[in-house]
């Protein structure tokens, strides 16, 4: 079978620094100078959220500081500090990465969620925020996740964001002199329209209590 033609298809723009805004949280491009102590005293003390990264933790705030500048002066990637609201400080990030604007095909990576944003409505609405910048404002046509094939809460969470899981690349790297298997996730354009009513729907304030917690799941609007 031949593939389609993709007859008004135009390469699209590399992703840049901008800020992003939401009910609940505010997607900022990342500044050391802006984030990073208040980074710092979000995720200190807690060498587990640096499992799965490449790097880290961090024995001091200047170390950490340091990899906060690599990150908004990297080239390849356009990170966002994650602001709730509610709090006034940045509480995590997230990046930009693997861009292929020929092909239209984007990473959402490197995902840092503290304590305090870990399971939030501010969590859930900056992941919708990425998505809705990449398929309306930029005209990506696939946007993926990727996570080691034994990070269970990742997995997870891409299913929950309504992520497909595509498969398992086996010894696709090595991150701290250990192998990683690599599971791969997608979202394509066609799919975002359903998604981003979902993600609607569950973030709309009336699908909360006055405790904050949810009444339906991501999950069920979906489905």
């Amino acid at each position: 079978m031949d593939a389609p033609e993709l007859n008004h298809w135009q390469p699209v723009a590399r992703p840049r620094p901008v800020i992003l805004d939401g009910r609940t949280v505010t997607l900022e491009p990342l500044d050391v100078a802006r984030h990073a102590a208040a980074l710092w005293q979000a995720i200190r003390n807690h060498d587990d959220l640096w499992t799965w990264f490449r790097e880290g933790p961090y024995a001091d705030e200047e170390s950490f500081h340091a990899s906060v500048t690599a990150r908004q002066t990297a080239a390849d990637l356009v990170f966002f500090a994650i602001v709730p609201k509610a709090a006034g400080k940045a509480a995590g990030w997230a990046s930009y990465m693997r861009m292929e604007p020929t092909h239209g095909v984007i990473e959402v990576g490197s995902i840092l969620f503290s304590p305090a944003l870990k399971r939030t409505t501010a969590a859930t609405e900056a992941m919708y925020l990425m998505a809705r910048h990449v398929f309306e404002e930029l005209g990506y046509r696939r946007y993926e996740w990727k996570c080691h094939a034994e990070n269970l809460p990742s997995r997870r969470a891409a299913e929950r964001l309504g992520f497909t899981y595509e498969g398992v690349f086996r010894q696709h790297m090595v991150i701290k002199g250990r192998n990683r298997d690599t599971a791969w996730f997608s979202m394509l354009d066609r799919e975002w329209p359903a998604r981003k009513r979902a993600f609607e729907a569950w973030l709309a304030p009336e699908n909360f209590d006055a405790e904050g917690r949810q009444r339906r799941s991501l999950e069920s609007f979906r489905h």
